[in-house]
């Protein structure tokens, strides 16, 4: 189940062609990230420490099909998928709408859980494998509030 984005790209988005730039490209997916969190009811600051954890991407990737003008609408559908206790993924599909939509991109992100005591890896609080478990759904009765979770 992916979560769906609906942005406008702004022209702080786009390059001096009047593109959006490769690397934006990764922080509007970024934004469907964030906001499918926030949907699941998943809060952003247990990932910056607030849990005694960090959850960095590690590994990015992604396939530019077509380019992206500023004042169009996007919709980016983000969809998780856990990799391991430690590890999951978020991979993106972008596309720009019009009288029909258009895939524009490709994006796959890792991310990796991280103690900040050991620095070393710690397993993905158990809120949020919850979510990741329903595929980007609202996390099970079970597991969302548990301390120390998302």
């Amino acid at each position: 189940m992916s979560f769906s984005y609906f942005r406008t790209v702004h022209l702080a988005d786009t390059d001096a062609a009047g593109v959006v730039y490769f690397a934006r490209t990764l922080s509007l997916c970024h934004e469907a990230y964030e906001e499918a969190l926030a949907a699941a009811g998943l809060k952003l600051d247990q990932f910056l420490g607030g849990a005694g954890i960090v959850i960095p991407i590690a590994k990015s990737q992604a396939e530019y099909l077509r380019p992206l003008r500023g004042g169009e609408r996007l919709r980016i559908d983000a969809t998780p998928e856990l990799l391991a206790e430690d590890v999951f993924a978020m991979r993106f599909e972008v596309f720009r709408l019009g009288s029909r939509a258009k895939l524009a991109a490709r994006v796959r992100t890792e991310h990796i859980c991280i103690s900040t005591g050991k620095g070393g890896r710690e397993p993905l609080p158990p809120a949020l494998v919850g979510w990741l478990k329903n595929a980007g759904g609202r996390p099970d009765a079970s597991s969302a509030g548990v301390q120390n979770g998302c």
